[in-house]
């Protein structure tokens, strides 16, 4: 079967082509992942991008997203598939309403399966695999990590009533990790591995100028000195790239040319999302270096 690029630097480019710029050892990484066919565990702090790669990369290569958001207490039917009871017993009043009756195996059918993230990507059967994203997969429990471990080796489910479900081609299987918590390293020797770090200043500017369009080049250039300086500070939570696009493009939106104090103290929930975290960049505003006068165009 053919690859699905024909090297890393395609892989930038493709996934610059629908706006997500990444750099050399993200697009080898990926590149690496869809050549051998093994998933790719991606851990970065939160807000780097983790998520949107997955879903940059399933439109770089037009083919659907299936997503699983973990969480403590998934189940294994919230990941693999459930019965849909109520179809059954209505087919079973049905039928009995006419006077005739259903065996069991006229109701375990396929008609009666809900396909659920997992199972759904086993039994894609378009011209290109799925992205598959396990999202976050350090909030779920070690049980389902297990579980996982087994669906990543075999690339097939079992149901019990209908027979096992194997891929044609295995998912491109991205899985992200806040490191909240140490995963398995069964799990991590089942995957390929990258650690993505906030972009360098020059990479941020390129990423708020693609992303917010309505900025200009002053705007984006101090808020990316900003963003920079702000990260150092000793913070609850750091902001990442997705806290420094939603403030810029707040910024855009209320016309603000060049950054100045009243302009990050009016939008500064974008920024810190605690109390504490708005105290210490309100706090830290003279060693940030934000000018008191406010300059529109």
């Amino acid at each position: 079967m053919s690859e699905l690029f024909g090297d890393a630097d395609e892989v930038r480019q493709r996934l610059d082509a629908v706006g997500h710029l990444v750099d050399e050892g993200t697009a080898t990484a990926l590149y690496l992942a869809t050549v051998l066919d093994r998933p790719l565990l991606v851990e970065g702090e939160p807000g780097v991008g983790k998520t949107s790669l997955a879903k940059a990369l399933a439109q770089a290569l037009d083919t659907p997203l299936i997503r699983l958001q973990c969480y403590e207490g998934l189940t294994p039917g919230e990941a693999l598939y459930e019965w849909n009871h109520q179809r059954q017993l209505l087919a079973i009043r049905l039928t009995e309403a006419r006077g005739g009756r259903l065996a069991d195996a006229d109701v375990f059918t396929e008609e009666f399966l809900h396909d659920r993230p997992l199972l759904r990507a086993v039994r894609h059967t378009g011209p290109l695999p799925p992205v598959l994203l396990i999202d976050e997969i350090d909030r779920a429990d070690d049980e389902f990590e297990a579980l996982l471990f087994e669906f990543l080796g075999e690339w097939s489910i079992t149901v019990p009533e209908l027979g096992t479900f194997a891929a044609v081609r295995p998912p491109v299987v991205l899985l992200t990790s806040n490191r909240s918590r140490e995963l398995h390293d069964a799990l991590r020797r089942r995957c390929l591995y990258h650690w993505i770090d906030f972009p360098s200043p020059e990479r941020t500017a390129q990423i708020l100028h693609r992303s917010v369009p309505a900025a200009n080049e002053p705007l984006i250039a101090s808020a990316t000195q900003f963003i920079g300086s702000v990260r150092r500070l000793d913070l609850d939570k750091a902001p990442g790239m997705a806290e420094a696009i939603d403030w810029v493009s707040a910024l855009a939106a209320l016309r603000v040319a060049r950054l100045t104090r009243s302009d990050v103290v009016s939008t500064l929930s974008a920024v810190a999302k605690s109390p504490d975290d708005r105290m210490a960049i309100t706090g830290a505003l003279d060693e940030l270096g934000c000018p008191e006068q406010a300059r529109r165009p």
